[in-house]
């Protein structure tokens, strides 16, 4: 069975979304700052995992992100921006991956999310993870009066 994709819509473009155009969204994987890498096995089902999403075409991009050691935040705090480079002592938690998603539904999405996380629960149980599924905006915010 073939499997119309439609033209993703960047953030900030005009038109009225058509009612069979795909929802992008971002997932996101949280963990332990230093926590390691995971186990092969984990690995080589994510492999299929996402192979199989490319095949549907729901997984348009993602990967593992490094540690915080390189990490450069931009802090804008009262109308002062500081740079603060890392590694990040007070850090517990940091975001170790991220992928951009489409789907036909936001259920479609959480369901994939699901499979997801139960592959990590199945081939990485002592890791504490978080998993966020968020959906992209297709339109800039709202400038506060």
């Amino acid at each position: 069975m073939s499997k119309q994709r439609t033209a993703v819509r960047r953030t900030g473009e005009e038109g009225p979304r058509r009612k069979d155009e795909a929802m992008r969204f971002m997932g996101f994987v949280k963990m332990e700052e230093g926590i390691g890498a995971p186990p092969r096995e984990l690995i080589e089902a994510m492999d299929v995992f996402i192979g199989e999403s490319v095949a549907a075409g729901q997984f348009l991009d993602g990967g593992g992100l490094y540690g915080t050691e390189d990490a450069v935040n931009f802090v804008i705090r009262k109308g002062e921006t500081t740079r603060v480079d890392g590694p990040y002592a007070e850090v517990k938690e940091v975001i170790g991956g991220y992928s951009v998603l489409e789907f036909a539904s936001r259920e479609d999405a959480i369901e994939n999310a699901r499979r997801m996380a139960e592959l990590h629960t199945k081939h990485w149980p002592e890791a504490e993870l978080t998993i966020t599924l968020r959906q992209i905006s297709d339109q800039p915010p709202q400038p506060a009066d």
